[in-house]
């Protein structure tokens, strides 16, 4: 509730306000009864922890992700990696990439390093641009507003994969590829992100604490800032949870068609790029970058839809298939204990109430 709502309740009936629960604590007590969100987000923790923790993964492996190894390669054969499971050892944890024999566990961690970097950059890129024009757009004057949604229009309508070829491709290689990746993803993608902040903004306009502020004389800045922006959070970080995996998905497939980043830097995309012509001679190097590729983008997934309902308890989640009616029964027997009536497998009474009906009667 505003605060100038709250002043203006308690000097009008003389009580202190009561101060609202916390919203935070609201929405982990809710995200805690799923548990596929919960998993997922051990998931996402545990990546995040080995793109950080890559430079000392990779020390205690002993190896770094752009040595080469040409005497674990065997040139008779094409390149393929010498001994068993890709060249598996105690020096080379998951195997080394055909031809060059440089370290796959090396690369794939650092690879996260990159593709989730490069997702999260682009994600707050998105998200920063999306709310100020969103904001901008519903609180602006009428010919603002039209301006602002042409623009997001036209945003919304360009093909994001065609447009960040295209910008990828006339940038000079003198850039550092990551952060150029990251900035024509967000530069490109943040239509949908302002259409949801305007019409939510919309909304939440109309509703007395806002109009309670703009009486109490607040500008419009500090409307935005303590009443609108609270109100905003929910559909924001929802959205922004579904945009991360999604960001890793576009990275991924501009590095697979090889504008996105360049080697010698390992990145998922990149690693699967190189891998399409060895899925038979060396499997393991396609399938670690794609296997890393569809657990992360699954459990960010999995880990937006839990978020997206903790924080709207009215919207179901969308994992949860085929389980209304087993809690519509719970919740119907529950209803019936309490009132002191058992139902039998007929809808009728049971025996025991109709024995114990029958000796008192």
């Amino acid at each position: 509730m505003s605060e100038a709502l709250v002043a203006a309740e308690a000097a009008g009936t003389g009580v202190e306000p009561v101060p609202a629960a916390s919203g935070a604590r609201q929405f982990w007590r809710r995200l805690r009864t799923q548990r596929a969100a919960l998993v997922a987000a051990a998931v996402v923790a545990l990546l995040l922890l080995v793109a950080l923790a890559a430079p000392l993964l990779t020390a205690l492996e002993g190896q770094d992700p752009t040595s080469y190894h040409p005497a674990l390669i065997d040139s008779a054969r094409g390149g393929v990696p010498t001994g068993s499971l890709g060249g598996v050892s105690a020096d080379h944890w998951l195997g080394v990439e055909p031809q060059t024999g440089r370290d796959l566990f090396a690369r794939l961690v650092h690879g996260a390093r990159v593709s989730l970097g490069v997702a999260f950059a682009a994600t707050a890129v998105q998200v920063a641009i999306g709310v100020t024009i969103g904001v901008a757009s519903a609180l602006g004057s009428r010919w603002v507003d039209q301006l602002l949604s042409r623009l997001t229009d036209i945003i919304v309508a360009m093909p994001l994969m065609i447009m960040s070829l295209a910008l990828l491709a006339i940038v000079p290689s003198s850039f550092p590829r990551p952060v150029l990746v990251a900035l024509v993803i967000g530069l490109i993608a943040w239509g949908n992100i302002a259409k949801i902040v305007r019409a939510q903004t919309l909304t939440l306009k109309g509703l007395d604490y806002v109009s309670a502020a703009r009486l109490s004389g607040w500008g419009t800045l500090r409307i935005a800032r303590r009443e609108l922006l609270p109100g905003l959070a929910a559909p924001v970080i929802t959205y922004a949870a579904l945009l991360v995996p999604m960001n890793i998905t576009v990275e991924a497939a501009l590095s697979f068609l090889g504008v996105g980043v360049k080697p010698p830097t390992p990145s998922w995309g990149q690693m699967l790029t190189a891998a399409d012509v060895w899925y038979q001679a060396a499997p393991q190097y396609l399938l670690l970058p794609a296997g890393a590729l569809f657990v992360t983008v699954l459990a960010l997934t999995v880990l937006g839809d839990g978020v997206r309902t903790a924080l709207d308890p009215r919207a179901a989640s969308r994992l949860r298939v085929g389980t209304g009616r087993r809690r519509e029964k719970k919740a119907t027997a529950t209803g019936e204990r309490a009132g002191g009536t058992s139902v039998g497998q007929d809808g009728g009474p049971s025996a025991a109430d109709t024995t114990t009906g029958g000796t008192a009667s």
